[in-house]
This record gives structure tokens, sequence and C-alpha cells, in this order.
């Protein structure tokens, strides 16, 4: 089979059917930002910059950044120095974090993790069809940063920059995009699970499975394996949902 993708970046520049200039510009800064190519706290160029780069209107840029303000992945600061900056999913305050789970309800969390397990199911699966040894050697090269990672943030990266390794692998760039938004838009609440160190070995050992499953063309068990891990984190997040609730309550 041809190959659709050869790694993560990809998506970042792969075509995008029927969409218009400014969803397409959201697109590739919103990849960007996810991806980690541009990161935290990182000030983006001008209006009129961004424009020559993609080569469309500053009107469409100013669209764009308008779309990503209002998701959360870049923040306007005014006076000298001001611009636009870079606002990386997870990196806001864990207490923000913990006030949108609690708002959350056990359904609409089982719901999320219903179509993440959906979408990371899938793509383990074909990559367990379509991966070669050098897809392999960047899932087992993100299990390792995974497992030597110091700090939730760390491992915050780790976990993001291996699932998209998997959908990558998968060699669908829409099964990509598709973990992509999902890291923009829920994956803060998931990497909740990963603040406490003692979350980090469980998960090493899931993403391994994942990992060794693809390697040995088992599609059947990466899609189990990768599912479970999206069941392990709904169960814990479910239970933190609760003990917020009864916090509140008490």
């Amino acid at each position: 089979m041809r190959r659709v993708s050869r790694g993560p970046r990809s998506a970042v520049f792969a075509p995008l059917e029927s969409l218009s200039r400014t969803e397409l510009v959201t697109h590739r800064l919103a990849d960007a930002i996810v991806l980690g190519l541009l990161i935290h706290d990182e000030q983006l160029p001008s209006e009129t910059d961004l424009a020559n780069g993609f080569g469309v209107s500053t009107v469409t840029v100013r669209e764009a950044l308008t779309i990503l303000r209002q998701r959360g992945l870049i923040e306007t600061r005014r006076g000298r120095g001001g611009g636009s900056f870079v606002r990386s999913p997870g990196e806001d305050a864990p207490g923000a974090l913990h006030d949108r789970l609690r708002d959350l309800s056990p359904g609409t969390l089982r719901d999320i993790g219903d179509h993440y397990a959906a979408i990371r199911g899938a793509s383990a699966a074909l990559a367990a069809e379509r991966a070669d040894h050098d897809d392999v050697d960047r899932l087992s090269a993100a299990v390792s940063a995974l497992e030597s990672a110091a700090t939730p943030g760390d491992r915050r990266r780790a976990d993001g920059h291996f699932w998209i390794e998997v959908a990558a692998a998968a060699q669908s760039a829409r099964l990509t995009r598709a973990e992509l938004a999902l890291q923009t838009e829920v994956g803060p609440l998931f990497w909740l699970v990963l603040e406490d160190s003692s979350a980090q070995a469980p998960a090493v050992s899931r993403s391994r499975a994942v990992t060794a499953a693809i390697a040995s063309g088992d599609g059947t068990a990466a899609r189990a394996a990768a599912e479970d891990r999206v069941v392990d984190a709904v169960k814990t997040l479910t239970e933190r949902h609760l003990e917020l609730v009864r916090e509140v309550a008490g």
C-alpha cells in the first residue's frame, strides 16, 4: 500500500480539502501548536508576516487568530512587547482543569472516552497493518520518552507525542488530524491522570503493549491495548470528578 504519512508533522502540511482559507490557516496553526512545533508562550509572527507566509490576506489571518483565541490556543497581549502568544494544550493551571473536570458529568466523560477510544483504537489497528520499521522505532522512542519523563509537563508532552505517532503510523492524515483535534479539545483533561507519578508506570506499560502489538502486526491486540488506556483514564477521571463534586458539596 502506498504510504500516506511519514510522521506526525506531515499532518500539518497535508492537503485539506474543501476548507476555506480561514479554516486552512486555523488548522495549520492549531496542529503546529499541538505538535509542539510552536511552543508554549512563543510569540507568533505579525499578522502581515503570517499572511505572507500562508499566501492569504491579513483579514484571513485575523479571523484564524480569533478562532484560535476562542479555543484557548493563543492569547493576545497588549502594549510594548505585545502580540499573539501560544498557549499549548495542558499548560493551564491544574486548578482550572480540576474545575473543568468537576463541571463535566460522568456521562459526558464516558462519551468523550468512547470517541477517544474509537480514534485511538482504529489508529492502532491500522498501524499494525501499515507501520514499517521506522514507525516502530519512533513509537519505541516515544515510549522511552514517557518512561523517562520527570515532571507532569514532560509526561503530558511525551504521552501526547506517542499517540500522534500511533496515528501517523496508521498512514491516515485524517486520523492524525482527529487525534490532534482531540488532544486540543480534551487532551488536558486526560493528562490530569499523569499529574500523579504513580500513573506513569501503568501508562508506559500500556503504551509498550500498543507498540509491541503494532510491531508484530496484531491489529486486534493493538486496538485492545489502545482502548484499554482510554478506559483506564476515563475510570480515573470519573473517580476524580466524584471526589471534586463531594469536596464542593461538603
